[in-house]
């Protein structure tokens, strides 16, 4: 069977490299029409003032003092099943934007992942996309879209996204942190992705500071990628990342790139297992999945969490050392190991997401806000 999955996963890699010249990203909006040296010095417009005025303040809505209070007694590094249900689940959560790969009908793969954390317990509402309803964002969208939606959330909502990438999906979410590096352009637009448009403006009111920032500087809490690279590279909206895959800037806290030893499709040299690597003080994590692994279908977990030993398993994985898979079911081993660590990571920066959240609306309280 895992043989005749191989098969598969080559002949899409071949469809794949014949799509590349046949797909084209979708064209990005009109320029801002100022300068951004000027604008960082200067802060934000009038006009833009305005319009962050309007945007509801992300305290509007706590959870009650007793949630409150358990949510800032949990250890982000050891979050338990019974945590996420009785605690997380009943406070803020940020917005998980997941990529797939390139490919038609690849996208089905990282639905069956955004199903997997709604059954392990993450509120679906904050990975569907709030205007479509999909479970995913195209590799072929504008980047900078997504980064300026990653602003908008984080106005919105006072907590950092996370974004997870499959294959092409995977090349395109380090594309948003180098947008949000300003390594494309100086200056990036506010993006809503409730009406699908750009916003005039390319400052947001940080909801911490209550100060406007630019959206170039501003970082998400985790990233993932797993396959990204090799015959993505063969893509025209992803040339640009060429020189620019294996290195993550300062606009992610922590990052964790996911390689399968010896992947055809992604390029993957055997034995390589520092493909990623940080140019400042992001936390970069290499992590090299089992070669029987397939770059394809990794992230087809949904099954997973239906199955209570595999839940209890999943929810009680912490990264590092070895990891004996041998006894559970076989149909799980090729996915299970992807599935935990990044269910880890995000219960993590849930956690930590959420706490910095109650504890600025608590310190806000005592100042008489």
């Amino acid at each position: 069977m895992m043989k005749s999955a191989w098969s598969v996963a080559l002949a899409l890699a071949i469809t794949l490299a014949f799509a590349g010249c046949a797909t084209q990203p979708r064209a990005p909006g009109p320029e801002a029409g100022t300068t951004p040296a000027a604008r960082a010095e200067a802060g934000a417009t009038g006009r833009e003032r305005a319009a962050a005025q309007a945007v509801p303040s992300p305290f509007a809505s706590m959870p009650p003092p007793a949630i409150g209070d358990r949510l800032l007694a949990l250890d982000p590094e050891h979050i338990s099943g019974r945590d996420v249900r009785e605690t997380l689940a009943k406070g803020p959560a940020p917005r998980i934007i997941l990529l797939h790969g390139g490919i038609f009908p690849v996208y089905l793969l990282m639905e069956s992942f955004g199903k997997f954390l709604a059954r392990m317990g993450y509120p679906e509402s904050r990975i569907r996309d709030p205007a479509s309803g999909d479970w995913s964002y195209s590799p072929y969208d504008d980047s900078a879209e997504l980064a300026g939606m990653v602003a908008w959330e984080y106005e919105h909502d006072g907590l950092r996204p996370m974004l997870i990438g499959h294959s092409q999906g995977g090349m395109q979410a380090v594309k948003v942190l180098h947008e949000l590096a300003g390594d494309f352009a100086p200056s990036l637009r506010v993006f809503d992705p409730v009406t699908g448009k750009f916003e005039d403006r390319t400052t947001i009111v940080d909801p911490y500071s209550h100060r406007p920032r630019p959206v170039v500087g501003l970082s998400v809490a985790y990233a993932s990628v797993v396959g990204a690279g090799g015959l993505a590279f063969l893509m025209p909206n992803q040339w640009s990342m060429i020189d620019k895959l294996d290195t993550i800037p300062d606009t992610v806290d922590e990052f964790t790139g996911f390689s399968i030893d010896g992947d055809l499709i992604a390029w993957t040299v055997p034995g390589a297992t520092e493909q990623y690597r940080r140019n400042g003080t992001a936390k970069v994590r290499n992590v090299e999945l089992p070669a029987d692994y397939n770059h394809v279908f990794v992230p087809l977990v949904a099954p997973l969490a239906l199955e209570p030993e595999l839940r209890d398993w999943i929810n009680a994985y912490v990264p590092g050392g070895k990891h004996d898979t041998s006894s559970l079911p076989a149909d799980a081993q090729g996915h299970v190991l992807w599935a935990a660590d990044v269910w880890y990571s995000i219960k993590k920066q849930w956690c930590l997401e959420a706490q910095r959240l109650v504890r600025a609306y608590r310190e806000g309280d005592r100042e008489g806000r």
